[in-house]
C-alpha cells in the first residue's frame, strides 16, 4: 500500500512524535497546524513542511488527517475543519483519543472522508519519550471497515501491533489504560511519600523501591498478574495487613483507605491464583473491610 501525505492538527506531544516517526517511515508531510502557531512552525521545520495557520488548510494538503488536539477539543476542531472545507470523500480523518470514537471527528462523514481512531496503548512524557516508546506498542483501532486497513498500515509501520475494538468499548478500554499507567504513577508517588517519612529524599525513595517495581513487572510479564503476585494478602497474613492500617492511618485516612481498598481488590487476585482459601479470604476482608475502627461501605467491599 502507497503512504498516504499526512497533515497533523494539533503539534503537542503526539502529533509531534507521529509526523517525525512517520516521515521516518516514508510517509510524506503535507502540512501541519496547532493553535499555537509557533508550535506548528517548530514542528514543520523538524518535518520539513509547511506551518499552516488554518487547520483547514493543512487537511487540504493531505490523504490522511491527524487530529492530535486534547479530547475537549477533537470535535469542535474538526468540525469547523468540515465547515471551512478541509476535508474531502477519499480522505482519511483520524484522532488518537483513546477514551473516544472516531464519531467524535464531527462533519468528516458528511464532507465523504473515512473516519477512524488510532490510540497507541503507550504513555507520553515528552516528544522523545513518544519516538522511543512507540515502537512495540499496542494500537487500538475503531471506525470506518473501509479506513482500518490504513490504520493498521500506520501501526505497523511505527512498529505498533494493531487490534480492533468496537466504539461502546473505548471509555472502559481506556479506563483500564489509565488504571495501568496513571494509577501505577500515583501508587509510586504514594509509596515514595511513606518512604520519605523514614529520612529518605524523594529520588532516594524511588531508587529503593524501583528494583521492586521492576521485579514484579518483569514477573507478570514472565507468569501473569495471578501468579505473579506475592505478600501478605497472597499468603493469607491477615496479622500482617491488620498491623499495616494502624501506622497508615497515622500516615492519612485517604492513604489508609487506598490500601484497604486495593487490598480488598488484591484477595480476589490471591483467590484466582489459588495460594488461599475462602476462610483465609473472609478474614482478610474482615480486616480490611474494618481496619482501625473503620468500615468501608459495603458497596466498596470487592467481595465476589
Amino acid at each position: 500500500m502507497p503512504k498516504p501525505a499526512i497533515a497533523v492538527v494539533g503539534c503537542g506531544k503526539v502529533g509531534s512524535a507521529l509526523a517525525l516517526l512517520l516521515k521516518e517511515r516514508g510517509y510524506p508531510v503535507a502540512g501541519v497546524a496547532s493553535r499555537s502557531y509557533a508550535s506548528a512552525k517548530r514542528l514543520a521545520e523538524a518535518a520539513g513542511c509547511p506551518a499552516y495557520e488554518r487547520p483547514e488548510e493543512a487537511a487540504r494538503a493531505a490523504d490522511l488527517v491527524f487530529i492530535t488536539t486534547p479530547d475537549r477539543e477533537i470535535a469542535p476542531v474538526s468540525r469547523a475543519i468540515a465547515e471551512k472545507g478541509g476535508f474531502r470523500a477519499g480522505q482519511v480523518v483520524a484522532h488518537t483519543s483513546g477514551a473516544h470514537p472516531s464519531g467524535e471527528l464531527k462533519g468528516a462523514r458528511e464532507a465523504g472522508a473515512l473516519a477512524v481512531s488510532i490510540h497507541p496503548l503507550q504513555s507520553f512524557a515528552d516528544v522523545e519519550a513518544a519516538r522511543r516508546n512507540l515502537p512495540g506498542s499496542y494500537f487500538a483501532l475503531e471506525g470506518d471497515e473501509e479506513a482500518l486497513p490504513l490504520a493498521r498500515q500506520v501501526a505497523e509501520d511505527l512498529g505498533g501491533k494493531p487490534f480492533v475494538i468496537r466504539a461502546q468499548d473505548k471509555v472502559l478500554y481506556h479506563a483500564a489504560a489509565c488504571i495501568a499507567s496513571n494509577y501505577l504513577v500515583s501508587l509510586m508517588h504514594l509509596a515514595a511519600n511513606i518512604y520519605a517519612r523514614f529520612g529518605l529524599s524523594p529520588r532516594e525513595a524511588f531508587e529503593a523501591l524501583y528494583p521492586l517495581v521492576q521485579g514484579t513487572v518483569n514477573n507478570i510479564r514472565a507468569l501473569g498478574p495471578a501468579q505473579a503476585l506475592t505478600g501478605p494478602i497472597a499468603r493469607g497474613d491477615a496479622g500482617t495487613v491488620a498491623g499495616h492500617l494502624g501506622p497508615l492511618e497515622g500516615v492519612g485516612d485517604l492513604e489508609a483507605q487506598v490500601y484497604r481498598l486495593l487490598g480488598l481488590y488484591t484477595v480476589r487476585v490471591a483467590l484466582e491464583k489459588g495460594s488461599i482459601g475462602e476462610e483465609q479470604a473472609r478474614e482478610l476482608r474482615r480486616v480490611l473491610k474494618e481496619g482501625a475502627g473503620k468500615e468501608v461501605p459495603t458497596w466498596l467491599s470487592c467481595t465476589p
